[in-house]
């Protein structure tokens, strides 16, 4: 009796010995479990650490790249190698966010790479920025030369309009002098006498002739004396105007036309004359070859574009 209860004492302690002895391998295996639990979620935030702060240096640096793309194509730079970055940069951000095995190591060399690429850049935008002052400042310089030379010019054109404004006064004057100078050097007959002679040679003066009695007709007239008339041979025109206001002429007997006040004017005869300032007297003797009809006639002397005398005569 007492051997079978130390038999079921025995039992009983065997049994808690093993209870306690899994209780405690259980607890043992469970602190290992929670403990392995608690290192894997650890590594797994710091790996989601890790890739945030890669996600945001890389969008720091495309903040980084859009900025140094505005800025030195405003600066007049090569922006294809920054705009290739660009392009190298926004894949790798995505293969960041699509990838389930990232190689952090690998996007920490690539984020070296871009911020030397960037820091090359920098190099060349301040390359850049000095070029531009240098160019503003010449661009200045040059606008004001322009400025300057604008303002010259204007002046010259002042000076211009007004040396050509004093030019056109002095043709003027040049010209009115001159045509002053023409007019008092200009040829005047005086003492102007038609005369009639008939077929015998006899002479008739006094101005009023029988027309029967008319064969040829004589000009006679003198040149006054002019100091200013320049001593040369000057042809003079004669013109005989019919009481009909008809100039009388035949290129037969030598008559022709010369310019006058702009236009071809007829005359009757022609002589060319050596002037010699001597008041020298000069004789026309014209021969009409046909009868003369009632009514007065007006002789007209032209020389150097100017009449320099008239008369009349009548015939009954």
């Amino acid at each position: 009796m007492e051997h079978s209860e130390s038999s079921n004492n025995s039992v009983i302690k065997a049994g808690l010995i093993l209870a306690i002895a899994l209780a405690v391998l259980f607890g043992f295996l469970y602190f290992n479990a929670r403990q392995e639990n608690s290192e894997l979620n650890i590594d797994v935030t710091q790996k989601e650490r890790t890739l945030l702060i890669t996600q945001s240096k890389l969008d720091s640096i495309g903040r980084e790249l859009d900025a140094k793309i505005a800025e030195v194509s405003a600066l007049g730079g090569q922006i294809e190698e920054l705009e290739a970055l660009k392009v190298q940069l926004d894949s790798d951000k995505r293969a960041l966010l699509n990838s389930r095995n990232v190689n952090i190591s690998e996007y920490k060399n690539k984020i070296k790479n871009y911020e030397s690429a960037l820091l090359k850049k920098d190099e060349e935008i301040a390359r850049l920025r000095s070029e531009n002052t240098q160019l503003s400042t010449q661009n200045q310089t040059l606008t004001s030369e322009v400025s300057t030379l604008t303002n010259i010019k204007s002046d010259l054109e002042i000076q211009k309009n007004a040396l050509s404004d004093s030019v056109n006064n002095y043709s003027v004057r040049n010209r009115e002098l001159s045509d002053k100078v023409t007019l008092a050097a200009a040829l005047k007959a005086t003492n102007i006498s038609v005369n009639a002679i008939n077929s015998r040679g006899r002479e008739r003066d006094g101005g009023d002739y029988k027309a029967r009695r008319i064969d040829k007709v004589k000009i006679a007239f003198k040149l006054i004396e002019n100091p200013l008339t320049k001593k040369e041979n000057k042809p003079v025109y004669v013109r005989l105007v019919d009481p009909s206001g008809n100039v009388i002429s035949d290129m037969a007997t030598g008559s022709g036309s010369f310019n006058f006040g702009g236009k071809e004017t007829v005359y009757t005869a022609k002589q060319t004359i050596f002037y010699d300032n001597t008041g020298q007297t000069v004789d026309f003797i014209y021969s009409r070859g046909a009868p003369y009809e009632s009514g007065k006639y007006t002789i007209e002397l032209y020389a150097e574009d100017f009449r320099i005398g008239q008369s009349t005569f009548t015939v009954k």
